[in-house]
């Protein structure tokens, strides 16, 4: 363990200390929010000018929440805050000698403090090939060309099927069987299920088939056992196909193979989407520290890279270890260190010395589909929840965390709204009508004709 940090050295009274965070996600957000009351200048800087709820970034993909349900400006979350600055940039370069960082703008920007976090990115093991053919899903544009993606399978469908008596398999294939897989396909299987199945006449949506394959012998591998073989039986009752030990091999145009112990094989795929690996913000390599296999910067339990104590690292980006593990890239986390970061600077401008970040694991929680979820809890009383009582905590908290009075009230009124009408408000298809490989689907009729027709 490093040793005990000595405080910094207090910045000439004659300027305060000044505080650049690089990013708006729940680690830059929080670091932000816990310097309103410190005498610091802060400038928080992303290239976006919202802070989006990840969590819920699956619910807009599938036309239940529209974008602006769930992603709010960030200069509106921080308006109060007198002593905050957001910069709408990129940033290109950081130099850790000079304490400067350099922006696509052109601007340099100095710090005596510097908090990055700027998250996490898709991650395709090499093959950077497959990312327009199977689109992951980390922001609203990802989230959006998803629910393109989606609900235009259905239209080409119904179209071809009228003008020419038939049309390729409706086979939605979800790679990653970790909570956004779980997530992706429940809710799939729910929109073809419930909500469409009226609105089509010369195709059944609910004949879609959903596969989800994972490449390890289970779904939700970081979750204790029995809730993950809940999540996997729930899954099986909504329609979705499950392949665990399914490796995939290659990705093309309207085709996903994959390699297990039985063989390798080739599924059609109207879309194909991705949920299977990410790697740390780019953002790391540029600090000229140790980074681990996927990029995360390695700290000390302060959040500091070796030899750099006033740089933070938050999130994703950052490898800090408890217990003998490794803290996982999640939300609670990035919130946690961010309030952190607040408290250690405090600490230095009053001359005392930096305590440990400790996390504090509350649980974690993934939905499935209608009144299906899984739930581990940590607190305020450990307890493994499944089906209704895991759906319904999954409601309370993500309303409770969601930014914005506004966007508690639309979203809440919006889940009682579909829950009891069955329907979803969000369909909008925009950008073009292209999915990849279906033109050539539609010039080749196969032999048999596809199981949908009615």
């Amino acid at each position: 363990m490093d040793e005990p940090h000595k405080p910094l050295a207090a910045a000439p009274s004659a300027r305060r200390p000044r505080v650049l965070i690089l990013g708006g996600g729940f680690g830059g957000l929080h670091a932000a929010q816990s310097l309103a009351s410190i005498p610091v200048d802060v400038t928080l800087i992303d290239r976006r000018n919202h802070h989006t709820f990840q969590p819920l970034l699956y619910q807009v993909a599938l036309a239940v929440l529209s974008p602006a349900d769930i992603a709010q400006p960030i200069r509106g979350i921080l308006r109060h805050q007198a002593n905050v600055q957001v910069l709408m940039d990129e940033v290109t370069g950081i130099d850790v000698a000079t304490r400067q960082v350099a922006l696509a703008s052109g601007a340099q920007m100095a710090y005596d403090y510097l908090v990055v976090a700027t998250g996490a990115t898709h991650f395709y093991f090499g093959h950077d090939e497959w990312a327009p053919l199977a689109p992951g899903l980390k922001t609203i544009e990802d989230a959006t060309e998803i629910r393109r993606r989606v609900l235009l399978a259905f239209e080409l469908a119904e179209r071809q099927m009228l003008e020419q008596g038939w049309h390729p398999p409706l086979n939605f294939i979800v790679i990653g069987g970790g909570p956004t897989g779980v997530e992706l396909a429940g809710a799939i299987s729910d929109i073809a299920r419930l909500y469409l199945h009226r609105d089509f006449r010369s195709i059944d949506p609910a004949k879609a088939r959903v596969l989800l394959l994972e490449g390890s012998p289970h779904l939700l591998a970081a979750y204790p056992a029995d809730l993950s073989a809940k999540a996997e039986a729930a899954l099986i009752r909504l329609g979705v196909e499950v392949r665990t030990g399914a490796h995939v091999s290659a990705i093309g145009p309207g085709w996903v193979e994959t390699r297990s112990q039985q063989g390798s094989s080739r599924i059609d795929a109207a879309v194909t989407l991705w949920a299977a690996g990410v790697q740390a913000s780019p953002l790391g390599t540029l600090l000229g520290v140790p980074l681990d296999r996927r990029g995360c910067v390695l700290v000390n339990d302060r959040l500091n890279p070796p030899g750099l104590p006033e740089v933070f690292i938050l999130g994703d980006l950052a490898h800090v270890e408890q217990d003998g593990h490794p803290i996982p890239g999640v939300a609670q986390p990035a919130m946690q260190m961010g309030d952190h970061v607040g408290r250690m600077i405090a600490a230095d401008l009053a001359g005392r010395p930096r305590t440990a970040f400790r996390y504090f694991d509350k649980g974690d929680m993934a939905t499935i589909g209608r009144r299906a979820a899984i739930a581990k809890v940590e607190w305020p009383f450990k307890a493994h929840m499944s089906g209704l009582p895991a759906w319904l905590t999954w409601l309370t908290v993500h309303i409770w965390f969601l930014i914005g009075f506004r966007n508690r009230i639309f979203v809440f009124a919006t889940w009682i709204w579909s829950y009891f009408t069955f329907t979803r408000a969000a369909r909008l298809i925009t950008g073009d009508q292209h999915l990849p490989g279906w033109n050539d689907k539609v010039m080749s009729k196969p032999d048999n004709r596809n199981s949908i027709n009615p």
